[in-house]
Order: structure tokens, then C-alpha cells, then sequence
């Protein structure tokens, strides 16, 4: 015996522009039905959170599978699965596709790879799901965009459960944002970590999608970002705030990667209000705590 229930979705050509977006999406338990073998034209993310089962692949090669899992189930690639005959597992399904699927791919978060994916926590996951199978109800006028950004939160859950992933982030990106205003090479940075210059281009790219030097820029220039923003500093203490000790150089490379000099975003971004800036540099450790009436 087993309990099922289930919601598809078609969503029009507007709403593929999301670039995401949800086709389906079930909660099940019990001795379910064995799945395929089948191929599909688009991905399913079945979360598994109670029980165990098994996940044959195309070359014949049986995964055992023990909650809580995630099963990647990727377009034009065989698969055949199935929960314990005697006892069943406890599944959620999300049926999704979209152009940014492939940048998912790209940084990780969906891997084709490795189909069978051991979780930590199934809970944040199953959260996005039931937010799907809220907006699921008749009627709903926000359905196919709200289904669509629960599909982006239910990859963001799925990426920080996996049981190979520290709940507080990445060591590398964490330690290479710690470090990154200092005047250190690649070679150097990866030192730190007890790497090769080769391994940490890997572990970066593997995690953040990119190379080591354009993630320490994103972090460089993210703090550039908040120093004009929210301070009086000149231009040339910003630079050498955020590692760089030529402010021309500095407000070049700004300037080519954010599509504004630093003078022309910090006035953007200036606020006329009673009181004039800050005179607190913004942490980014400690973001300040909003209590009562600002008035």
C-alpha cells in the first residue's frame, strides 16, 4: 500500500523567461511502484526522506539509496529506481526545467554525474516542495511564477544539505574571502589551504563556478561597493581598503566590471537624508540590528 499525490504544470512561453520553471511536483510514501527504467526530456529532483531503496544506471550499476538522498534525475539520461519492496521510502518530486538549469549545472548544484546525492537534512528541501504544493492549489493567478522560484530555493536547499558540504559554507570561498584584501597570489592563497595552485582552480570552480582570481574580485569589489556606498572615503583609501594600492588601476578595473567609475556609483547610490553619512564603516560580520520606530 502506498499514498500518493501529485500537480503538473505547463507553463507558457512568458513564464519560460523566468529561467526556471516547475512542470510537477508530488509527495508520496509507502511501498511505491518501481520507476523506469526511463528517459526524460527535462530534470526531477526526487528528495527522499524516510526509508531506503535502491538507483540502477544506464550501465547496469545499482546505488543503494538511504534517506535522507537526493536522486538527480537528468534530461536524455537512462534511469531505473525503486524503494524497499518491504518497507518503502518517503519521497518529494519537483519536475522543473529552464535555460538556467545549465548555469545550475555549471556551478554544482545540479550534477549530472552523480545521481544518488546523500543529503544531511532532507527538512529545508521539503520546505521549498510544500511551498510548490501550496501554490499548487486551483485558481492560484501566481502559480506558475511562484512554483518557479520555489524551484530556485528547493537548488539552493539542496546545495547546502549535501552531506559533503560544511552547514556554514564552503572552507575555500570562506577562506579566500577572509583573505582576499591581502596582497596575496594564487599560489599563495592556495598554500593556506594546503593546495596546489591546480587544486584550488578546481575547489573554486567546483563551488563558486569561476576561477579563484574573479572570485576574489567579486568579493573585492562587492566591498568597494558597500565602502562608497556608505562612507565619505575617498576613492583612493577604498582601493587600498579592498587590496589594491593603485587607485587608477583600481577605478579601472571597477569601472570595466561594474559599468560605472567609483565616483559615478557612489553617487548613485548617494541617500540625502537628515544627518548626512555614517561615521561607521559598515562590517560585514555585524550588520546592524533595526529595533523600534526609525521616525
Amino acid at each position: 500500500m502506498y499514498h500518493t499525490w501529485m500537480r503538473y504544470f505547463t507553463p507558457g512561453p512568458v513564464h519560460h523567461r523566468l529561467g526556471l520553471v516547475c512542470l510537477g511536483v508530488g509527495l508520496q510514501h509507502g511501498r511505491l511502484p518501481v520507476v523506469g527504467p526511463r528517459t526524460l526530456d527535462h530534470h526531477v529532483a526526487v528528495v527522499v526522506s524516510a526509508g531506503g531503496g535502491w538507483y540502477r544506471s544506464a550501465d547496469g550499476r545499482r546505488t543503494p539509496v538511504t534517506a535522507p538522498a537526493l536522486l538527480w534525475l537528468t534530461p536524455g539520461v537512462p534511469h531505473h529506481y525503486g524503494a524497499d519492496p518491504a518497507t518503502g521510502w518517503d519521497e518529494s518530486f519537483v519536475d522543473f526545467t529552464g535555460p538556467a538549469a545549465a548555469t545550475y549545472t555549471e556551478l554544482g548544484y545540479i550534477e549530472p554525474d552523480r545521481p544518488v546525492v546523500p543529503l544531511s537534512d532532507a527538512a529545508p528541501a521539503r520546505a521549498a516542495v510544500a511551498r510548490i504544493a501550496r501554490a499548487a492549489r486551483p485558481g492560484n493567478p501566481l502559480l506558475e511564477v511562484e512554483t518557479a522560484a520555489a524551484v530556485h530555493e528547493l537548488l539552493v536547499a539542496l546545495r547546502r544539505a549535501r552531506a559533503d558540504t560544511d552547514a556554514e559554507g564552503d572552507p575555500v570561498l570562506t577562506g579566500l574571502a577572509r583573505d582576499a584584501f591581502r596582497p596575496l597570489s594564487v599560489a599563495e592563497h592556495a598554500a593556506r589551504h594546503g593546495m596546489t595552485a591546480a587544486e584550488l582552480r578546481t575547489a573554486v570552480r567546483r563551488a563558486a563556478g569561476c576561477s579563484p582570481k574573479d572570485y576574489l574580485l567579486t568579493v573585492r569589489l562587492g566591498r568597494a561597493k558597500e565602502l562608497l556606498a556608505a562612507t565619505e572615503l575617498p576613492v583612493a583609501a577604498v582601493a587600498r581598503r579592498v587590496g589594491y594600492d593603485d587607485p587608477a588601476y583600481f577605478s579601472r578595473l571597477f569601472t570595466r566590471r561594474v559599468g560605472l567609475a567609483p565616483v559615478r556609483f557612489r553617487e548613485q547610490q548617494g541617500r540625502a537624508v537628515h544627518g548626512g553619512w555614517s561615521d561607521r564603516v559598515p562590517d560585514p560580520e555585524h550588520p546592524p540590528t533595526l529595533t523600534g520606530d526609525s521616525g
